[in-house]
């Protein structure tokens, strides 16, 4: 969880590490025995995995993004950080899509020994955060470890983590950040924050510190001061990245809209779309449901229970003695789209979403939360406009 001690002023560690300084960074925080976990470029994606140095960070590819489609490409420059989201998240680490709880065995005797299963200790540092996704990490803390129903090895694995937030320059064609108050500059939280800028005088990364460990293993690295000239460029870039996002959400209270529109003509439509194969709730940073699972060797003498992810586009998803209680698509996409932006005020009071756009990229028939949004928004006002129906027979 972030540091209890005081942060620092960010401004007073503000400095400039070169690509090298980058490579230094994952050296240290490896010799301090964090495991480190960074975006690279790997089977035709950017994916997070373990870092072992810099070198392994995807310098000078870039993506290209839309409803339905993900691609990678070539850069003219040597940018490490100039792409959007990813297939993963950060959840894929703090709360792993399958996790064994226990496991059971019976002895020749018929006695049985059950033994719980602990996460292994690790020691996280995750590279290259981004603004949303810190907001994401940040969300998930609240439903894991706010509430009454903590849940332990997420608090395991997220305590202590290190987190280094890279602000976007480089929005993508889904990114809406802007419209949930997300990025994309970096908010506190972070424990380093680097803006990376590549221009003629060079490519380099504007960094500061937000925790006192944060401070600490910055002021190991070879840096340099803060000049004007780059800190310029980077409030600038960081600012245009802001003017530049590819989606926005209608400008109202969205936990009111989804409120008034349950039975909007809307949802029809997209349940004609939509495959219910529940991709956005897997690429979602911030969905959370799991469901349980038991399995046994074929002797039935030894058993292990399983806890993995489950999505509420399926079907069995609450099913109950009497069927299912949302037996339709209609249904059950409108269940995800009226928790993610409206009922989960009500839960965890705040937003379920964070505007990365993943949910649109990987949707496979390009299904686009913020366009539905804005069809629910429009057809709210022509209900508005046209008035009460006459009933008068």
């Amino acid at each position: 969880m972030p540091s209890a001690t005081a942060p620092p002023d960010a401004g007073s560690t503000a400095c400039v590490l070169d690509p090298e300084g980058i490579g230094a960074l994952v050296r240290e925080l490896r010799a301090r025995g964090r495991t480190v976990i960074g975006p690279t470029e790997r089977d035709g994606a950017i994916v997070l995995a373990e870092l072992e140095s810099a070198e392994e960070l995807p310098y000078g590819w870039g993506v290209e993004l839309e409803g339905g489609y993900y691609r990678i490409k070539r850069r003219t420059d040597a940018a490490a950080f100039a792409h959007s989201a990813g297939p993963q998240s950060w959840k894929n680490f703090l709360h792993p899509e399958r996790v064994r709880q226990w496991t059971a065995d019976r002895a020749p005797d018929g006695g049985m020994t059950v033994r719980a299963e602990r996460p292994e200790p690790t020691s996280f540092a995750f590279l290259g955060v981004r603004p949303c996704d810190l907001r994401a990490i940040q969300i998930q803390d609240r439903v894991m470890t706010g509430g009454r129903h903590r849940d332990d090895a997420y608090e395991e694995r997220r305590t202590g983590a290190f987190l280094i937030v890279v602000e976007c320059t480089e929005p993508g064609a889904t990114c809406f950040c802007v419209s949930m108050g997300t990025g994309p500059a970096a908010q506190p939280g972070y424990d380093l924050a680097l803006t990376e800028v590549v221009d003629d005088a060079g490519h380099r990364f504007l960094a500061r510190a937000g925790t006192e460990e944060g401070a600490d293993i910055l002021a190991g690295l070879p840096r340099r001061p803060a000049d004007d000239l780059t800190r310029t460029r980077a409030r600038e870039d960081v600012e245009a990245a802001a003017g530049r996002m590819g989606r926005t959400m209608p400008d109202v209270d969205l936990r009111a809209l989804l409120a008034g529109t349950l039975e909007a003509e809307r949802w029809n439509d997209v349940a004609a779309r939509c495959l219910t194969c529940g991709n956005c709730t897997m690429a979602c940073p911030t969905c959370f449901c799991t469901t349980t699972e038991d399995v046994t060797d074929l002797t039935g003498d030894h058993a292990e229970r399983w806890r993995r992810w489950e999505s509420c586009y399926d079907l069995d998803f609450t099913h109950l003695p009497g069927g299912s209680v949302r037996s339709t698509g209609r249904s059950r996409y409108r269940q995800w789209l009226t928790h993610k932006l409206g009922t989960w005020w009500d839960q965890f009071d705040s937003s379920g979403c964070v505007g990365c756009g993943r949910c649109i990229v990987w949707c496979p028939v390009a299904i686009d939360i913020t366009e539905e949004a804005h069809a629910l928004h429009q057809e709210s006002l022509d209900r508005q406009q046209a008035g009460p129906k006459d009933e008068t027979p």
